[in-house]
């Protein structure tokens, strides 16, 4: 069964209890932004227009930033980083008309927050 305590006992009790569940699903919530960066990383590349293969394998992720109850990570394009919205939107041509748009990061932008908010809710859900 559980542990008996005495009732002048009860609040330390409750707060350590509070507080070990707060550093499960903190260090969950953590692991769930890595795991969620690196896959929408993954999506860009796979999705991504494939001329050279330069652009695709320009992406990558940095974690930015990790305190003791926060994380976050970015993912970027290390060198063609210029070139990202123009294939995303599609740009004019310099002698007239346009090239079209070849979406591939709202896609995994989407998918990335459905994710992410699917694996904070396990956390939360099984600590």
């Amino acid at each position: 069964m559980g542990n008996k305590i005495q009732i002048g006992d009860l609040a330390n009790e409750v707060m350590k209890q509070l507080e070990d569940y707060a550093e499960v699903t903190t260090d969950g919530m953590k692991k769930a932004v890595r795991k969620t960066a690196n896959s929408v990383r993954t999506q860009i590349k796979e999705t991504a227009p494939n001329r050279t293969g330069d652009y695709a394998d320009s992406w990558a992720v940095k974690n930015e930033s990790e305190t003791s109850t926060s994380a976050s990570a970015i993912v970027y394009s290390r060198n063609r980083y210029q070139i990202a919205h123009l294939l995303e939107f599609g740009h004019a041509k310099r002698g007239g008309g346009r090239v079209s748009a070849r979406p591939h990061l709202a896609q995994a932008e989407q998918s990335g927050i459905e994710r992410l908010e699917s694996e904070i809710a396990k956390v939360i859900a099984h600590g």
